[in-house]
């Protein structure tokens, strides 16, 4: 095992995203004046230990500080590889429905473009980018990973493998659940399951879905805080000793984020406003301009002409994409 690199990686990055996500799926969301019931909602009714805030206080303080307050990456594995599985169970989920509904003729034939009438809807195309910049933008982990492998030389397949498999996940969750739901796919495809799906045991389905999601998040939300608590302590204090042998400092910087984190997800209306907003700005600068920046300085002279003219025109390109889409977010607010 390696020292802990103590360089910064990658800058802040709030992850408030995935706490909204998971209080959207237990208590419930608004979106586009509808509200859809959450898990907790449909089994106990609307009470105050249903909501927002006192579901979330309940987790961060039985599961998230527990698991958060591990100082190693590597005690994180297995809640790590149990998170992607309940992943995996929502897909084949999802592919099993639309299967079954194909099957009876169920499903109607969805629209596969975009109607473009004017400028404004144009410009509502780019705001699908900051989601799926998101999704993408996971690169802040590997240096700490490396770091805590026995052999180093196997990051580069880890790497190759997890963009494979997220991939694929990402493509045919998003497939199968437009031909699934069609022009009734809403920006969380999670809220979709909280209505009679037309299928036998659809309300023991629709639970089967969220729970496992919520299950989902709540394991994989860890693994995000690591990388976001040790970049900002190596921002804060750059010459100070490894923060996993500083409990004080550890437990400071532990704490601060925690409530942050937890306030913004208490106060997040939707999940969607939370991902396009991140999306266009901390995600496109983490995705795509720091990296190509930092080609662009190439301190140790090893970049190529094409290197650096890919570098510029990413810059370019994540810039102009990404005013459009935080202008168009904007206006629909």
């Amino acid at each position: 095992m390696s020292e802990r690199n103590k360089q910064i990686v990658a800058p802040l990055l709030p992850r408030n995203q995935d706490e909204a996500e998971l209080e959207d799926l237990l208590s419930g969301a608004t979106s586009s004046g509808v509200h859809h019931e959450g898990v907790l909602e449909e089994w106990f009714g609307e009470h105050w230990w249903t909501g927002r805030a006192f579901v979330l206080i309940a987790l961060t303080v039985t599961v998230f500080i527990p698991l958060m307050s591990l100082k190693r990456i590597e005690s994180l594995r297995h809640t790590s590889a149990i998170s992607f599985a309940l992943a995996v169970v929502f897909l084949l989920v999802v592919i099993g429905i639309t299967a079954y509904k194909l099957a009876n003729g169920s499903i109607e034939t969805p629209r596969w473009f975009p109607i473009v009438t004017d400028l404004t809807a144009f410009c509502n195309l780019f705001t699908a980018v900051p989601p799926v910049v998101c999704a993408y933008v996971c690169h802040f982990n590997v240096h700490t990973i490396e770091n805590e492998l026995e052999k180093p030389s196997r990051m580069q397949v880890v790497v190759r493998t997890s963009l494979t498999l997220c991939a694929v996940v990402y493509l045919m969750t998003g497939s199968f659940g437009f031909l699934l739901f069609g022009e009734s796919t809403l920006p969380d495809v999670l809220s979709n399951f909280d209505a009679n799906l037309g299928i036998p045991f659809g309300s023991l389905i629709n639970d089967i879905v969220r729970v496992s999601y919520a299950c989902h998040i709540v394991l994989i939300f860890p693994i995000i805080f690591y990388p976001l608590r040790l970049n900002l302590d190596g921002l804060l204090f750059p010459s100070a000793r490894p923060l996993a042998s500083d409990n004080l400092r550890f437990a400071l910087i532990s704490a601060g984020l925690t409530v942050i984190v937890l306030l913004g997800a208490i106060f997040i209306p939707n999940i969607w406003v939370a991902f396009q907003f991140s999306g266009a700005t901390v995600g496109v600068l983490l995705g795509f301009i720091f990296p190509a920046s930092i080609t662009l300085k190439d301190s140790h002279g090893i970049a190529t002409k094409t290197d650096k003219s890919l570098s510029i025109f990413m810059i370019i390109l994540a810039v102009l994409t990404n005013v459009v889409a935080i202008y168009s977010n904007a206006n629909s607010l």
